[in-house]
Formats: structure tokens, sequence, C-alpha cells
């Protein structure tokens, strides 16, 4: 018994009312997956090829697709578009798979779109990115920075054609020009052409038989160059300077690439940084704590004083604002500086600190705290002094 064929909405994942684009979107994909190139040998993965194309080839028609929504799969049986056999006997004839296959097969060998554009017109260069490492303080203010990089430039003797002085390139003849050469394969459908870039020519369009002995038919060549790179105020760890017009050569006339530097921020032994806020710790004695009175709170804008109040807790967070990072769009704003003040135990002192201490916490009221001395327990009786006692009662 034959299996049933499943709803062709159901095979491509489609709503009944999807529209042309919705469909091939679908199918482009099935077709991706299940194709028999990339799952040679796997006869599921082709039995799934072969329905979704079906599918596709209804419901792509509109004709076929009314007469499928009006009576379903029997609108092709009996000898009509389909008939009882199954997908071999199925007829594709008023589909169009060209451009779907066409992007198929550039994604499997690396071709372009049959009709597409070619690849001679003018292409801007890569992008050439290059690490810095810089400074907590120059992160927050700004700085400059020289870096060396290896450029690529004309080449003067052939004037960037590559082309030994006296000769030109040639048109390449195995593309005739175009930078594209097209090939044909076999697939379940028939005979497919996909676009490939022309491996002669690069998708120039043009040779060079005598090579320029300067670039060695490149058109460029390579210098060492130093590079000043302005690093932004309030720049973070991991972003980014890009300096236009200095990375790869174009081609074809193209503008050059750019020159992406990457900062690197090193770690600071006091501050740390969220986002355009500072954090750090200040320690202050125990008599600051206790009295209050000024201190001195270390910023990226040097030493501020700041007038703790008295009866301060350890881990009390006080804010100083404006002390922060400054925005890399507006350097005017800055964000504020987050100070954890911790009470700092000293761990060496004098026999007359220890006694101004002691009285301290008494004068504090701080001895009621300290645990009282254990009194004596009476000594319990035994026989020999109970006699005792017995005796003396009688003597009185």
């Amino acid at each position: 018994m034959a299996e049933a064929k499943r709803d062709y909405y159901e095979v491509l994942g489609v709503s009944r009312d999807a529209d042309d684009a919705t469909l091939k979107k679908a199918y482009r994909q099935l077709a991706k997956k299940y194709h028999p190139d990339m799952n040679p040998g796997d006869a599921e993965a082709e039995r799934k090829f072969k329905e979704a194309s079906e599918a596709y080839a209804v419901l792509s028609d509109p004709d076929k697709r009314r007469q499928y929504d009006q009576f379903g799969h029997a609108a092709f049986e009996g000898g009509g578009a389909g008939g009882a056999g199954g997908f071999g006997g199925f007829d594709f004839s008023g589909a169009d798979f060209s451009d779907i296959f066409g992007d198929i097969f550039g994604d499997f060998f690396g071709g372009g779109r049959r009709g597409g554009r070619t690849n001679n017109g003018p292409m801007k260069g890569m992008n050439i990115r290059k690490g810095i490492r810089i400074t907590f303080e120059e992160a927050v203010f700004g700085c400059e920075k020289e870096i060396d990089i290896i450029l690529k430039d004309p080449c003067e003797k052939c004037h960037g054609t590559g082309a030994k002085p006296g000769t030109s390139p040639e048109t390449c003849p195995r593309c005739g020009g175009k930078g594209q050469v097209v090939y044909t394969s076999q697939s379940f459908f028939g005979t497919v052409q996909n676009v490939q870039t022309c491996p002669d020519c690069h998708g120039s369009g043009t040779i060079i038989k005598d090579k320029c002995p300067d670039c060695a038919g490149t058109g460029y060549v390579s210098n060492k160059k130093t590079i000043q790179v302005s690093i932004p105020a309030g720049i973070d760890n991991g972003q980014s300077v890009r300096i236009r017009d200095k990375g790869e050569p174009g081609t074809n006339g193209g503008p050059r690439g750019d020159l992406l530097v990457e900062v690197t921020v090193s770690r600071h032994p006091i501050f740390q940084r969220q986002d355009m806020n500072i954090f750090s710790t200040a320690p202050i004695s125990f008599a600051q704590a206790a009295l209050g009175g000024d201190v001195r709170i270390k910023t990226v804008d040097g030493e501020v004083v700041y007038t703790v109040k008295p009866g301060t807790k350890t881990d009390t967070k006080v804010r100083l604002r404006g002390k922060g990072v400054p925005s890399v769009r507006n350097p005017k704003v800055r964000g504020d500086q987050y100070v954890t003040l911790v009470i700092q135990t000293p761990e060496k002192l004098s026999q007359e600190a220890k006694e101004a201490l002691k009285r301290f916490d008494a004068l504090a009221g701080n001895s009621l705290n300290q645990p009282e001395p254990e009194k004596e327990k009476p000594k319990k009786k035994g026989f020999m002094d109970k006699l005792k006692e017995t005796f003396e009662e009688r003597d009185e």
C-alpha cells in the first residue's frame, strides 16, 4: 500500500495563505538542507528533498495551487501532473527553480547567483586590525599613540597595474573579461547552471602575462609606516578606534579599507570601572569614624578632601559627583566615583595606646558588656563535715 502524501503546505512548513516570497524562502531552506549533494547516500534526505520539490512545484504555480486548494492531491492523480507513482513521474515544467538553485549551488561550490552581478567592479579593500594597550588614566582622559603597521601602496614602477613597464594587462581568455565562468552540473531536475568567480583572473577580468618585477604583478608594494592614533577620552576596554583609508587597497579602483585599533585597558591597583562610574575604597581610622573629620580620597583627578560624619560605620559608601569617566560622545559629561569607607584596625599598639583604649572603652560604657567574673561555688559538705556540725550543736 502506497504511503499517503503529506499536505504540501505542511511539507514546506507554511500557512495556506503564504505568499510567493514565503514559499520560495521555505523551499530554499529545505532544498539546501536535504539536497543529495549535501547528503550523499542518504535515502531519507533524498526523499525529503523530492517531497519539498514537488510541494513547491505545485504551490508556486498559480493554476496548480488553485487546483490543489480545491481538490487536494486528487487534482493530479490519474495521469495528470503527478499520478500515483509518487515523485518519480511528477511534472516540474511549471516551476521556476533557476534562481533558487543558483543560490544553492553557489553555496555548495562557492559560485555566485546565475545572472548576478560580476565581481570586476570597484570593491573596497579589507580592514586591518591592530591592538594597543593603554593605562587606566589614558582611557579616562584620552591620549595620543603611535603604532607601526605594514601598508600596501601602489607600485611606482607599474603605477598599480601589475604589468611590466611597456606592457598592459590582457583580457582573460577564460571568462572573456567578465570575471565569472558558468559551470553546469546534473541534478534531480536535469542540467543546472551556476556561476563562479573565474579562477584564472580571480574576478578582475584581466590577466598579466609579463609581471612587474618590483611588485610581482600585484600592483602594490608593502611599506612600514607609523600611524598617529587619537584615543578619545572615556574609551572602554575592547572598544576600537577607526582610522579611515588606512586599510588594504581596494580592487578595480575601489577605496582603501580602514584601520581598526582595538584598545586594551590595563588594570588599576585602586580604581575599578563600570560604564562611566569609578569604584574604589578609602581607609579611615577609628577616631575619624567616631569623631568625624576630613580625610583625603584618591581620584583620577588627584586627591580630594571629604568630610566624614561622626559615627560613620565601616563599609559606608559615599558619592563623589563628576569624578568618574567622561562620555565618549560628550567629554563634558562625566560619571561619578563611589567610595567605600573602611575603618582600619591598628595591629601594633604601644602600651600607652592600649591603656588609653581601655580607658576609652570604660568611659564609653563598653565595660558593661564585659563578662562578669565567676563567683566561687560553695563547697559541697561531706559526711564528716555534717557529723562535726552535729557535735558542735550539742556542745552549745
